[in-house]
């Protein structure tokens, strides 16, 4: 059984769990170790969603399975200065355990609703230039490269759009 919903405050801790073990398992090999290591602390990284879920602009969702935490992503207004009707997916991240089986296009589809529900007519992202597997999922779900890049976390990262 799956439900997908809006995270609170109570979640901050699966949030952060979801988020770090994701990067552990996504990025190993696309960032250093070092920015491995410093961005999977589970409690700065607990902290950090206790903080984001306060913001009234960034909407949190969290996907459980039978029950248990597996999924979550965040989104909001773009932070590139695109304009009003752009959206930013921010991060989607799920356990490595269960990839490949949905999950994550289920929360995609719930996140694309919700998005056009709130006015939005484009969507935009960030993912690793190095994240084929990422690349790919956005890609199965209608995002297209664009032209822009980033430097994030000392690793190039390329921006995927798409309308709503």
């Amino acid at each position: 059984m799956v439900n997908i919903r809006n995270a609170t405050e109570q979640d901050a801790k699966s949030l952060a769990y979801i988020q770090t073990e994701s990067w552990k398992s996504a990025f190993r090999g696309i960032l250093s170790e070092g920015d491995l290591v410093k961005h999977t602390e589970l409690d700065k990284t607990e902290a950090m969603y206790g903080q984001v879920l306060q913001n009234p602009n960034i909407r949190v969702l969290l996907e459980t399975v039978s029950g248990k935490p597996h999924c979550m992503a965040a989104w909001g207004p773009n932070r590139a200065v695109l304009g009003v009707q752009t959206a930013e997916l921010i991060c989607i991240h799920s356990l490595p355990d269960k990839w490949r089986q949905g999950y994550g296009s289920m929360m995609m589809d719930r996140i694309l609703a919700d998005m056009r529900e709130a006015g939005f007519s484009e969507v935009m992202l960030w993912v690793f230039e190095q994240n084929q597997r990422a690349r790919k999922f956005y890609e199965k779900h209608g995002f297209s490269l664009t032209e822009r890049t980033q430097n994030g976390f000392g690793a190039v990262e390329l921006m995927y759009s798409r309308k709503l």
